[in-house]
């Protein structure tokens, strides 16, 4: 025994050159196109990379993201929600109705609107886990059901305007001190979660990255949060949604990285026989899931009414395909498994970037549809393509 252990081949360790250079190239990939796309626009309009721009770029892609969120869960997890952008218009139709018609203020408005959100996914998520109707056709459903219900409700015509103090929510900016606070709060905790990663790979014995590596890591990451907020504050400030957008990330990343809520999500849509003999209560967990996808779009809804000072007919609109265009672009597998919130942020920035430069070049709206729907086809073509060269 002894002698045929010695003549087999030990693994190959990775050389100190590629353990500098290991990234996820997906990742690496859509960033790479969205500073492509950045630099396209910026030649061709010289307003693009204007702070004033840049500001309402990152305004417009706040509903996309928060959506999003919701949305990477319930791909992981093998499903699809298709009424989100009909959630996002009937509650923000409530949410009108309650503070126009009936003077309702800010906070009462806003709890209804949540809790309306979660009563939905509840019962979708329910009809879907525990009736095991396909998640297609019970959100087909809710799409249709939530936009009639809209129409029926306001009576299909403009709710506005809404009060300052609802307003705010989706057009008010921070203040320059609180952004440079937020900043650098925001570069200690990137610094922190490098400094975490290294020390518990080390803890188990697994390979760390060169420290130097790491540095340049947070030395970047430093220069590009700080200089947001550079650039934000140099027009009015960082807008309010997408400080929303960036606190429900981390939420979202912490519960799908470090809970068990997080890992059996994964598990459930990796292999849905393996999660079940492994003791996952997969009905509970599907129902969860689309409560907080469906919660999130309550919270999307307000910042789209409040954006808009108004509840209309066309609100949300057509935002699920969205939604699931900037998870599929960012690296979420339509078959289930795997997916990031940070990827689905980078693809719903590159959808917005798309939308923003489009507009400003005054292309014809045709044509944003074609390039949009040309880029999420080459997305899951890309996903197909890659998972077919691993398991070959």
């Amino acid at each position: 025994m002894n002698a045929n252990a010695t003549t087999e081949t030990a693994p190959e360790q990775p050389s100190r050159l590629q353990n500098w250079f290991k990234f996820d190239a997906r990742a690496y990939t859509m960033i790479g196109a969205l500073l492509a796309i950045w630099v396209l626009f910026s030649l061709l309009h010289e307003r693009f990379l204007s702070p004033t721009n840049l500001s309402n770029l990152f305004l417009q892609m706040s509903v996309t993201s928060i959506l999003a969120i919701g949305m990477v869960l319930v791909i992981v997890a093998g499903h699809i929600d298709l009424s989100v952008g009909s959630i996002v218009g009937f509650i923000g139709g409530i949410v009108a109705m309650l503070n126009v018609w009936y003077d309702w203020p800010a906070i009462p408005v806003i709890l209804v609107a949540v809790a309306a959100g979660a009563i939905i996914g509840l019962i979708q998520g329910w009809i879907i886990a525990y009736r095991a109707v396909p998640a297609f056709i019970v959100t087909l459903g809710g799409m249709l059901i939530f936009r009639g219900l809209l129409f029926g409700t306001t009576g299909s015509v403009t709710v506005a305007p809404l009060t300052p103090g609802l307003k705010s929510i989706g057009q008010s900016y921070t203040a320059d001190i609180i952004g440079w606070v937020l900043g650098i709060i925001g570069l200690l905790i990137a610094a922190a979660l490098v400094l975490r990663k290294r020390a518990s790979r080390s803890k188990y014995g697994f390979t760390v990255e060169p420290l130097a590596l790491s540095v340049f890591r947070m030395v970047v990451t430093g220069v590009l949060i700080l200089g947001f907020v550079a650039v934000m504050n140099s027009y009015k400030g960082i807008p309010v949604p997408f400080v929303m957008v960036v606190i429900l990330a981390l939420i979202f990343t912490f519960i799908t990285r470090n809970t068990t809520f997080g890992r059996q999500v994964y598990a459930i849509g990796g292999n849905p026989e393996a999660a079940r003999l492994s003791g996952i209560n997969i009905k509970r967990r599907v129902m969860l899931v689309f409560v907080l996808c469906n919660t999130l779009a309550a919270i999307a809804a307000l910042v789209l009414t409040a954006r808009l000072n108004a509840a209309t007919m066309t609100a949300g609109q057509n935002y699920e395909l969205d939604a699931i265009a900037a998870c599929v672009i960012g690296g979420t597998s339509l078959i289930g498994g795997s997916g990031t919130i940070m990827g689905a942020l980078i693809g719903a920035l590159v959808m917005s970037s798309l939308d923003n430069g489009m507009s400003l070049m005054n292309m014809e709206s045709f044509w944003q549809y074609i390039v949009k729907g040309g880029i999420l086809v080459l997305a899951v073509y890309v996903d197909i393509y890659t998972r077919n060269r691993k398991k070959a």
